[in-house]
């Protein structure tokens, strides 16, 4: 699990600030700068969700070969497709709630970036 570690090391020194909205921890003059940014913060968030997740899934089916069982490795697969799902909708919504204003992108992606996190703590959880 040693790449697992490395990986914590390497999250922890680029992660940043996660109390604010990620729109505000970018800063910026303009919406095009702070666009820009939030960007490759869910590039980077995104990224960090499918490292994850393949520790995930090793560990997942460790379990299954261990137990003998084809049931971690499944539902660990079912749980990322509906995760995914959701977040795609939920932030369709919020980016609805701006009425075609010029922040739109930027609120989707924010939305994005906030679950995309929460999402890579809940996966790590269950890594050993």
């Amino acid at each position: 699990m040693s790449r697992f570690k490395v990986y914590l090391a390497a999250l922890a020194s680029v992660a940043g600030p996660t109390l604010a909205d990620p729109a505000t921890e970018c800063g910026g003059a303009s919406q095009v700068e702070i666009g820009a940014c939030v960007s490759d913060t869910l590039a980077r968030v995104d990224a960090s969700v499918e490292i994850m997740f393949g520790f995930a899934k090793g560990a997942a089916q460790e379990l299954d070969e261990v137990t003998g069982r084809a049931s971690a490795l499944p539902a660990l697969e079912a749980g990322q497709t509906a995760w995914t799902a959701y977040r795609d909708s939920h932030c369709d919504y919020v980016g609805a709630m701006f009425g075609g204003g010029s922040g739109t992108g930027i609120g989707i992606e924010s939305c994005r970036i906030e679950l995309g996190r929460e999402r890579e703590r809940e996966l790590r959880r269950y890594v050993q």
